[in-house]
């Protein structure tokens, strides 16, 4: 089992099943410290958040899809072709079947991570992808901080802390999706590309729609 199954952070319990804490140790073997600790925020504040407006979710799912919805950015779990949440949200199903979970938990699961950077979409759909979401933007540009105890904040972060986030998290996305810049269009993630790709220029959808093969 995970050291911190079980554990209670901020009055929110880290789920202590066996797949729970398998998913806890594949982001431990594959990711950084960086994934690691920002995922456990994420999890927390997600959480907390459902908890305090009394949402019916399904605390395990979260938890686990919270788990890998950052591992597409790893060299083990990223792709050559598909955007980073896609590859995240395609290894979380295969690791749930493995578990036998309904076709209706594998879907939720796929969505939530698919779904994670895609406000004004996610907050629409079920707890579980509102919620990680929610907590994800949170914990990366602070969206809701004003919301959120003081107490809770310094327990969450005293458990699994920063590491220089607003530093390093720019250079760890780009790290992931750096070979494929084509996926991130449509995206926050473009912002990523123009940033740290030298000469890359965001595919301009207007341009697109005069290039077009239509003759008119």
């Amino acid at each position: 089992m995970s050291s911190i199954s079980g554990k209670t952070i901020a009055g929110v319990r880290i789920p202590d099943s066996v797949m729970s804490a398998q998913a806890t140790e594949l982001l431990r073997e594959h990711g950084s410290d960086l994934l690691y600790n920002h995922s456990l925020r994420t999890f927390l504040f997600a959480a907390l958040n459902g908890q305090q407006n009394k949402l019916r979710f399904d605390a395990e799912l979260l938890y686990v899809s919270t788990m890998f919805h950052d591992l597409g950015l790893t060299a083990h779990y990223r792709s050559d072709d598909k955007r980073f949440e896609v590859d995240g949200a395609n290894a979380a199903r295969e690791f749930l079947q493995g578990y036998g979970l309904p076709p209706q938990s594998l879907q939720l699961a796929w969505d939530t991570i698919a779904l994670h950077t895609s406000p004004g979409i996610a907050e629409y759909k079920e707890p579980e992808v509102a919620l990680l979401n929610y907590g994800a933007a949170l914990d990366v540009v602070g969206k809701g901080y004003d919301q959120l105890a003081a107490r809770d904040r310094e327990e969450i972060i005293r458990n699994f802390p920063r590491n220089g986030l607003k530093k390093n998290m720019v250079a760890t996305f780009y790290e992931g999706f750096k070979h494929k810049p084509q996926t991130t269009y449509g995206s926050m993630n473009a912002d990523i590309c123009a940033s740290m790709l030298p000469g890359y220029v965001r595919p301009d959808f207007c341009e697109a729609i005069v290039q077009s093969p239509w003759s008119e």
